[in-house]
């Protein structure tokens, strides 16, 4: 099977046997030069009031802002920049309902409806996906970045092949391994993952040349502010990313107890709708989108909230500016 298929595959597995949020395609590392398949964030002690705020991203600019809960503040002073990256993230928070607005003497403060549970999420697991180890490509050293920086509490990779000693021994040893059949939705562990430790300093490569790799050392304080921000942009993500085409070929297939991949009947497998799918392929039949409600979903099978109550409350004495 095609990478596409065996990572939304493995994503609708981990729905049905985690009690956590799986999501896919995320940055995880500082330098954006890490994309890692699959994150699956388990649930903090503060899950249910994160969960009360946004079913979306908070922006990471808008939770290390200034801005909190009582004072009113100036939105520029409370960004320390009114650059345009800024702005947006003040206007999304707003919307979302993490912050609320107000204008006196002509200039708009907000604060935070709610205090950011700063422990809402607990454990993240990084998946890589390599359906095929006959050809690992980069496989080697994005586990090693995985695995030096420390940014995620275990890192696994799931596989369709068959796994030797030689497969293992090119691995690193701190790397679990998964044998996945998407066909059957049955997983194998071939190897238990050792635990990381987020907390602790990470190494991150910053630079490669011939005969060169410079490194730069990432602290804690750091990694923390980076799992933050990927444990967020999953939440708000998820793994349906995709749309389904308007292709009579396709339709909503069922794997790990949900319906929520798509298949052609034409290719016969999962397809990637946005660069598989369009009118430029031979099998393609124009038709109505297969009706497939991914939000609703999404929340029958995670303890992500769809349309949240929200937390903004009138702040009684609370109203100072500043």
């Amino acid at each position: 099977m095609r990478e596409f298929g065996f990572e939304v595959a493995l994503c609708a597995w981990l729905e049905r046997h985690s009690s956590g949020i799986p999501s896919r395609q995320l940055g995880a590392s500082s330098r954006g030069n890490r994309v890692i398949d699959i994150a699956a964030i388990e649930p903090g002690p503060d899950f249910e009031d994160r969960t009360a705020i946004s079913s979306r991203t908070i922006p990471d600019r808008a939770i290390r802002s200034s801005v909190g809960v009582g004072r009113w503040r100036h939105w520029k002073e409370a960004f320390a920049s009114d650059s345009e990256w800024v702005r947006e993230a003040c206007e999304a928070a707003i919307g979302m309902g993490f912050f609320e607005r107000t204008r006196r003497g002509g200039r708009e403060y907000v604060r935070q409806t709610a205090r950011y549970p700063a422990e809402w999420f607990g454990s993240i697991i990084g998946i890589e996906n390599k359906p095929d180890l006959s050809s690992p490509g980069d496989l080697d050293r994005q586990l090693r970045i995985d695995v030096s920086l420390g940014l995620f509490d275990e890192v696994i990779l799931a596989t369709e092949t068959y796994v030797t000693r030689a497969h293992l021994n090119r691995l690193p040893a701190e790397v679990g391994v998964w044998r996945f059949d998407p066909e059957s939705a049955n997983r194998e562990v071939i190897r238990e993952p050792t635990p990381l430790d987020p907390t602790e300093y990470g190494v991150e490569v910053s630079e490669r040349a011939p005969g060169r790799t410079d490194i730069e050392i990432v602290p804690p304080v750091r990694k923390a502010r980076l799992r933050r921000r990927l444990a967020e942009r999953a939440y708000g993500k998820g793994w349906r990313t995709y749309a389904f085409p308007a292709c009579a070929q396709v339709e909503a297939r069922e794997s790990a107890g949900t319906a929520s991949l798509p298949y052609c009947q034409w290719k016969n497998r999962v397809v990637h709708p946005a660069t598989e799918c369009g009118s430029d392929c031979p099998g393609h039949e124009p038709a109505e989108s297969p009706v497939v409600d991914s939000e609703t979903e999404r929340e029958r099978r995670t303890p992500w909230v769809r349309e949240p109550d929200g937390r903004a409350r009138r702040q009684v004495g609370l109203d100072r500016f500043g």
